[in-house]
């Protein structure tokens, strides 16, 4: 059956579709410029002035030297290497105090919760965590990028309610069948949270991707970099000493030097920014269902 609407009807879903694309397409723009600017004749951008709509050009000089860097294959790796423990890590850690506070008459139970809600607000700030790593033997070494920040406070009390919306005839009837507390944990509660589990995987993954901040303190070998803080120092402004984007132009002029490095900058942009959104799209349609189910009080 055909439902007959109004013009007024039709007038709106105009009007909206047109607003919503208006703003898409502005939150779509930046992304776009870099990326048509990264693939650009360096002369022919710098030149350019006003929006770019299309590349100036089609040039992967850019790109060429940039993954010619010795930095960028270590930083991948690196940052694979923590971005797979980590959220590993994270989605373990997360899932166990998840499951031990979703749990009917646990002794104190409401006190822990009080504790973990409290170091949402309070931290011991950057001096007493970088002691403790410090006197844990984590400084120079990957892990320090993993064990500190094994969990999220916010993302256990999101996995919580989670967890509390599951039926207790699931547990009751595993435990009945002889099952132990990881058994019904890690085979009837976790396959039944597929959606909370991508979102866990998604917030923690993209965190570490992006973080560098912790490497620029905890870790001294450059080879041991993650991609963003090569990324960061790539881009770093040049403050009178030499970063990493002079050793990419040194063969060049001056003018050609310039021109290129700010096509650099941007093909830098899009190589660390595409695997993550490769990723998203698998993850997406989980997204917005485990975000509603541990948002929703239990």
């Amino acid at each position: 059956m055909r439902i007959r609407r109004t013009k007024l009807e039709i007038v709106f879903d105009i009007f909206n579709h047109t607003f919503l694309a208006f703003w898409g397409i502005i939150a779509l723009y930046p992304m776009l410029y870099v990326l048509f600017a990264s693939m650009s004749d360096a002369a022919r951008l710098a030149a350019h002035r006003g929006l770019l709509l299309y590349p100036l050009g089609i040039d992967w000089t850019a790109y060429i030297r940039t993954l010619q860097h010795p930095l960028i294959l270590s930083g991948y790796i690196n940052t694979i290497i923590v971005v797979v423990a980590g959220t590993a890590v994270n989605i373990v850690m997360t899932a166990l105090g998840a499951y031990f506070l979703s749990r009917k008459n646990v002794l104190w139970k409401t006190p822990i919760m009080i504790m973990i809600v409290i170091t949402m607000y309070f931290g011991g700030g950057l001096i007493p965590t970088f002691l403790v790593v410090r006197q844990l033997g984590m400084v120079g070494s990957l892990t320090a990028l993993i064990i500190p920040s094994a969990t999220n406070a916010f993302n256990i009390i999101v996995m919580r309610t989670a967890f509390m919306g599951i039926p207790d005839g699931l547990e009751e009837a595993a435990i009945i069948d002889g099952a132990g507390h990881f058994r019904v944990l890690f085979q009837i509660i976790l396959p039944v949270s597929k959606a909370i589990l991508a979102v866990m995987i998604l917030w923690y993954g993209v965190g570490h991707w992006n973080s560098w901040f912790s490497a620029s303190i905890y870790l001294t070998d450059r080879s041991q970099w993650p991609l963003q803080l090569v990324l960061r120092d790539i881009l770093m402004v040049n403050m009178g000493g030499n970063s990493s984007l002079d050793g990419m132009v040194a063969d060049l002029d001056t003018a050609e030097s310039a021109q290129i490095r700010e096509v650099i900058r941007y093909a830098m942009i899009i190589i660390a920014t595409i695997p993550i959104l490769f990723i998203y799209p698998f993850l997406q349609k989980h997204f917005a269902k485990g975000v509603m189910i541990g948002s929703l009080k239990g």
